[in-house]
């Protein structure tokens, strides 16, 4: 058997084994004309996209989870089934599954399948979601948020051991040394990440519960989380664990120039910005903020030399194992898209590697 994709995914990554990808939520893009695109073409372009990003040697894709009319993507199994069989390498992930408001023995079955179909390539972050539109569609009481991710986490790390599960608890039936299949050709069952805001109890529940954690910096100076990537660390020691990888998501966007970069993205992030900020209550977007996001915050928005010394930088502030740029924010164009994408794989991924080579050599 070949050696899994995820051999790479180790805690104290060189920069050769550092994972850099790349995320989306299928956002509903703009056509030249300025009509939104039909959401059935932005999955083809999804598609599309993931088999640039596979070509140009990007370590791995991840589809975010939503119900609502903004993304496309609310089955992304489905579009990653399709990237698998028209793709050689890249991981196959989600950025996140919301457990919550799933069955985590169908979400472990699912995965698994796409584990078998991809050779080996299929992982999944599980998050509780910082969307709730599925919780009122499935079913599930918002009242129960929190108790209904920490009690399907549990069950989803007891499906991984890929052994009959007998299993008990409040939102879901009973489980009686069951057996869930398929089973996976690797061990350790599906790999998997779970995306975690900043709360130090979702650090703690990462190490306890034996799954990595994914953190989501969507806002200010990247080296505020330094505390939790400490934490997380010195969980992993209290708790005799073995060292875990650490993953970074942010957003961003490439192009040829930083002023170009800027005014590409400018108005398709504020676009989606307000529209959420409406639903949430939250002031308007200022052009102000977003350059002060670009400049130092956790928006990596520039040239492919500027994105790269940002991406680095942050990779040394926390000692992370892996970065996802989220590459859609907003109704940005899928044209340009696929030239961030591009720029992301053949220009950012090597000069990343060869920033951290250089500091790797001088320690």
């Amino acid at each position: 058997m070949e050696t899994s994709p995820h051999a790479r995914t180790v805690a104290g990554a060189t920069a050769e084994q550092l994972i850099l990808g790349l995320d989306t939520f299928g956002d509903i893009t703009l056509q030249p004309d300025g009509s939104h695109t039909h959401p059935a073409q932005v999955l083809r372009d999804v598609v599309e996209q993931a088999q640039l990003a596979d070509a140009l040697g990007v370590d791995a894709i991840t589809l975010g989870e939503h119900h609502r009319d903004d993304f496309a993507i609310s089955s992304p199994e489905i579009v990653l089934g399709a990237i698998a069989g028209s793709t050689k390498r890249i991981l196959l992930g989600t950025g996140v599954t919301v457990l919550s408001s799933d069955d985590p023995v169908r979400v472990y079955e699912r995965f698994a399948t796409l584990d078998g179909v991809s050779g080996g390539r299929a992982e999944v972050i599980l998050g509780r979601g910082s969307f709730t539109e599925s919780f009122p569609l499935f079913g599930y009481d918002l009242a129960d948020y929190d108790t209904l991710f920490a009690e399907k986490l549990d069950l989803f790390s007891k499906l991984r051991e890929e052994g009959p599960v007998t299993w008990a608890g409040r939102h879901r039936s009973a489980l009686v040394n069951q057996g869930v299949h398929p089973k996976t050709e690797h061990p350790g069952g599906v790999p998997a990440w779970i995306g975690v805001g900043g709360s130090p109890q979702s650090v703690v529940r990462s190490v306890q519960i034996g799954i990595p954690m994914m953190l989501a910096i969507i806002g200010g100076d990247p080296a505020r989380f330094l505390p939790f990537a400490d934490l997380y660390r010195s969980a992993q020691q209290e708790l005799g664990r073995d060292p875990m990888p650490l993953g970074v998501h942010s957003p961003g966007h490439v192009a040829a120039t930083d002023e170009q970069a800027r005014e590409e993205l400018w108005e398709h992030f504020a676009a989606n910005r307000n529209r959420i900020g409406r639903e949430r209550g939250w002031p308007e977007a200022s052009r102000a903020e977003f350059d002060s996001e670009v400049d130092s915050g956790s928006l990596y928005v520039g040239s492919p030399e500027t994105v790269a010394k940002k991406i680095a930088k942050t990779v040394s502030t926390l000692g992370a194992d892996r970065f996802d740029l989220k590459y859609a924010n907003g109704t940005m164009p899928h044209a340009q898209l696929m030239t961030s994408i591009e720029l992301y794989g053949r220009d950012v991924i090597p000069r990343v590697r060869e920033l951290l080579s250089a500091s790797e050599a001088v320690r």
